[in-house]
């Protein structure tokens, strides 16, 4: 099941909140806070990337091969 519209603008929205958090805290913070804000942008991208991949495994008809071929099947 894909995100949701509303869920995936909020991540959109988080993830530029963070970025702009992340410009600052470049400036004046310590290495750990940019590091845990850097961590969180990328959990988020990861998440997106990650729903995207299932959605398309969920909507795998049996015996479609997909974009790999037949380089997964044990039959060859």
């Amino acid at each position: 099941m894909a995100l949701s519209k509303s869920v995936e603008e909020s991540l959109k929205e988080a993830e530029a909140a963070l970025r702009n958090a992340l410009a600052y805290a470049a400036r004046q913070e310590r290495p750990m806070v940019c590091s845990v804000i850097a961590d969180l942008i990328s959990r988020i991208e990861s998440m997106q990337s990650t729903d995207s991949i299932l959605d398309k495994l969920e909507e795998r008809k049996p015996g479609d091969t997909g974009f790999f071929g037949t380089f997964f099947n044990n039959n060859d």
